[in-house]
């Protein structure tokens, strides 16, 4: 998932906040999958403050009670390769099969491309989330933005 959409009004890139657009897309998107939430044994969430915001907008909005980590590599110039690697291995050790990823364009384009085998980098818009499902080889079930 991508984070929901971002105010520029901050010092550094890392503490820029959601706006209430923001929050009322990811809150929009913590809807439209509703008790898919509910699945999740992993959150893992980019230490920026706008990623932060968007899981704690969901969080709140469906009453989640999960195990979260934060990972220095979600950040948005990260090495896609290594952030799939930490993924997989975090979801190994927590022995999780439901895991949100929460981060940040062009990161999440190209992990994507690393998980889905054959896949081109997708474009996620803000809030947007790619639900995956993964066995040997990840399937790609749908790459879906909020409504306008």
């Amino acid at each position: 998932m991508r984070h929901g959409e971002a105010s520029y009004a901050a010092p550094t890139d890392p503490q820029r906040p959601l706006t209430e657009r923001g929050i009322a897309e990811s809150v929009a998107m913590a809807k439209h999958y509703g008790d898919a939430w509910h699945q999740l044994d992993l959150v893992l969430v980019s230490p920026y403050l706008r990623a932060q915001q968007t899981w704690q907008a969901i969080e709140q909005a469906l009453g989640l009670k999960v195990k979260v980590e934060t990972l220095e590599e979600l950040v948005p110039e990260s090495d896609p390769a290594l952030a799939r690697d930490l993924l997989l291995a975090s979801a190994e050790v927590a022995g999780a099969r439901g895991v949100l990823v929460v981060a940040h364009m062009p990161l999440l384009g190209y992990l994507l491309a690393e998980l889905v085998s054959g896949s081109e980098p997708a474009m996620f818009m803000t809030s947007g989330v790619a639900h995956i499902r993964s066995e040997q080889r990840a399937d790609l079930i749908e790459l879906r933005g909020p409504t306008h």
